[in-house]
């Protein structure tokens, strides 16, 4: 596979967050010229951007905004030869609380972004989709081919981005790639997500760790793993307008991971289902495991952490990060 992005003038949305941070450095080692769109704010944090070394931040063109703002979105899109669009609120049970905002960041943001990019004859738009869009496959192991089936307004808001940006590859041609990653795990995650709820969780040695559901499976997939298929996909033109998945192919169940989580740091918590933190019965989503053959064929890319040995040392490497890291969490409130 040739590397496409040498030197290559590159817009991430999201930048700042668990995903983006960790592609932004990846980048930077294929000397491409970066321009981190980050969420504005009045303190001017940079999310995990700015817990990068100095001199990488250097390198770094940072630009505080909103995808919801079109004229933002056209400027920042000005002389750039490949975006990854990351930029999305991806929090499920918040999603219940506040769907008219996820519609407007996920759908109309994507649409801004999509529009831009298209004025300025980007080389390269990479859209960042979820595996939460399957729903309740059919499948055992999800294949692209699955039919899309929205489980919450999450769900619903990144299916409707998934469709605009592929309508753009279809109606005017942009070379849009969609990768849809399925649960990605690692250092710099948030507490709205499983792995660091468990494992802040388990650190503190709690005497109860509180989760959901136990009984959900998910294919998780590390964050080295994820970003480098990010890459592949940009750097392949095999996946322009194609739906590709990443994953590990491997599945759990989220009891048989807290049991992991609880070995791994001799921890002997009560693991116990929170009702607050149970999503409704229409809305959970029992399966999720990917079927990685396409990215495999057409990308050439291939987890190096896979089946129940690669989730441990994922999760060893997780672990020793969070365990120096608690004081950046507020691990005593329930994150949604």
């Amino acid at each position: 596979m040739k590397n496409r992005l040498n030197n290559k003038r590159i817009l991430i949305t999201g930048s700042e967050g668990f995903i983006g941070s960790h592609l932004v450095e990846r980048l930077l080692e294929k000397n491409c010229s970066i321009r981190a769109m980050t969420l504005y704010n009045s303190f001017n944090n940079w999310g995990w951007l700015d817990s990068l070394d100095s001199k990488l931040l250097s390198e770094i063109d940072i630009v505080p905004g909103d995808i919801r703002d079109s004229k933002f979105v056209s400027d920042c899109c000005k002389n750039i030869d490949t975006i990854f669009h990351l930029a999305s609120l991806i929090a499920i049970p918040h999603s219940y609380r506040s769907p008219y905002s996820y519609v407007d960041t996920n759908i109309v943001g994507t649409l801004n972004l999509l529009e831009s990019a298209l004025k300025h004859n980007i080389d390269s738009f990479i859209h960042t989709s979820t595996s939460e869009v399957y729903g309740e496959s059919d499948m055992v192991a999800i294949s692209e081919s699955s039919p899309v089936v929205s489980r919450s307004p999450y769900s619903a808001s990144k299916i409707g981005a998934d469709q605009i940006a592929y309508s753009y590859y279809s109606t005017y041609d942009l070379p849009v790639s969609i990768i849809r990653p399925f649960n990605t795990y690692g250092p710099r995650q948030s507490l709205r997500a499983i792995i660091p709820t468990i494992i802040t969780q388990a650190l503190q040695n709690k005497k109860y760790i509180k989760l959901g559901s136990l009984y959900p499976t998910r294919d998780f997939c590390y964050i080295d793993d994820t970003v480098s298929g990010f890459i592949s996909i940009s750097e392949s033109k095999r996946s322009i307008g194609e739906v590709i998945n990443i994953g590990s192919g491997y599945e759990i169940s989220i009891k048989d991971l807290s049991n992991v989580i609880m070995e791994l740091t001799n921890t002997q918590s009560k693991i116990i289902s929170d009702d607050k933190r149970i999503r409704p019965k229409k809305g959970e989503v029992d399966r999720l495991r990917a079927n990685i053959n396409k990215a495999k064929k057409y990308i050439s890319w291939e987890p190096k952490l896979k089946g129940k040995r690669g989730l441990r040392l994922g999760l060893e490497k997780t672990i020793k990060w969070f365990s120096k890291n608690l004081k950046n969490y507020k691990t005593n409130i329930y994150n949604t």
